[in-house]
């Protein structure tokens, strides 16, 4: 029960009886943000069996007075609904359920650990102007664990790889953000893949899509009266129109790229593919499920993969990569195109 001789017991809103299960609640129902590493603070050493009063953390927490961590702590109970107790005998805190941390959100510690652990994942994200942001919010929301002994563990246990980026200039993602809120229409001048010069573009934003450590920007191209796909490094004179457009029902790509998953691209036809893999490219190509539809058959001396799918160029791409160990049997256009690769590179290779 609460402790009267402890300054969080006057701190606390008035309660008419003990047996009321129900009292009113404070006013002070928000935290400034300077605040919230202070409750950390004082979760953790609830938490950990210490039995803290106000007077102890108000002396390993500096420059904070007794009451303002008698307030910190009525917050916590009234507003997070943290099972607090005072125990006379140790003359400190604790928490009834061993197991509750705060935030609200994240009740225990495998939750929080997890939320640390997608921190790694955040690294995908470092050249666009999100990722400081999300990173401050989530090493904020995570501060319980890092006052933990071990508390950075995962940070190099647990890593995920730089892939190759383009930076995206923050004035071109906030615009595009502002468009896809608003269903307002861009303005920009955009470099395309064969393009020497830069070209203006009047697009219909509608989505960002994120593909192998680059952004793009997925809408309807006005003067090409279709669907295009634009990577934000190459955006450039960035302006937001005053009209507005209705977003159509088929405007998501998830819908448009025929269930297979190859990355950001989608045509127009959707083919029948049959490629063969052979040697080490028979383990690899079995560990993925490249489209909804894939089938793979065992052969003597490997393995026949058949799938449909709109993304020809990047099935090209993807053949391509396993060089020697994969063979196109299906369609015809495939085959034509990868033999001509083939004939280039062969070419090449002889100038050298």
């Amino acid at each position: 029960m609460d402790n009267p001789s402890d300054p969080a017991f006057n701190a606390r809103p008035v309660c008419y009886n003990e047996s009321m299960k129900k009292r009113k609640k404070p006013t002070r129902s928000s935290l400034p943000k300077s605040a919230l590493e202070r409750l950390y603070f004082i979760d953790q050493q609830i938490a950990s069996g210490k039995y803290p009063n106000t007077g102890y953390l108000a002396e390993e927490w500096e420059g904070i007075s007794i009451s303002t961590i008698s307030r910190d702590i009525a917050f916590m109970k009234d507003w997070l609904n943290a099972p607090i107790e005072y125990d006379a005998l140790h003359r400190g805190y604790y928490y009834s359920k061993p197991n509750y941390r705060i935030p609200m959100g994240f009740s225990g510690a495998d939750e929080l650990l997890a939320l640390s652990m997608a921190k790694s994942i955040l690294a995908l994200y470092r050249d666009t102007p999100i990722y400081d942001a999300a990173r401050h919010l989530l090493d904020s929301i995570t501060a319980p664990l890092a006052a933990g002994d071990n508390s950075d563990w995962y940070e190099n246990r647990i890593v995920v790889p730089q892939t190759p980026s383009s930076p995206v200039a923050p004035d071109v993602w906030k615009l595009i953000i502002t468009a896809l809120r608003e269903n307002r229409i861009l303005g920009f001048e955009y470099q395309g893949t064969y393009d020497e010069e830069y070209k203006p573009r009047r697009v219909r934003p509608y989505q960002l899509l994120f593909d192998n450590g680059l952004w793009y920007l997925y809408g309807f191209a006005e003067e090409r009266k279709g669907i295009r796909i634009f990577s934000l490094g190459r955006i450039r004179n960035i302006v937001i129109a005053k009209d507005r457009f209705f977003l159509p029902k088929d405007f998501d790509y998830r819908t448009d790229n025929s269930g297979s998953f190859f990355g950001v691209f989608a045509g127009q036809k959707k083919y029948r593919f049959k490629i063969a893999f052979y040697d080490y490219s028979v383990a690899w190509v079995k560990d993925r499920q490249w489209a909804t539809d894939q089938k793979i058959a065992e052969t003597d001396d490997g393995v026949v993969v058949t799938f449909t799918s709109t993304q020809f160029e990047k099935v090209v791409e993807w053949l391509l990569s396993r060089g020697g160990s994969a063979y196109p049997l299906e369609p015809d256009l495939l085959v034509s195109v990868w033999r001509n690769n083939i004939e280039e590179m062969r070419k090449m290779a002889r100038l050298r």
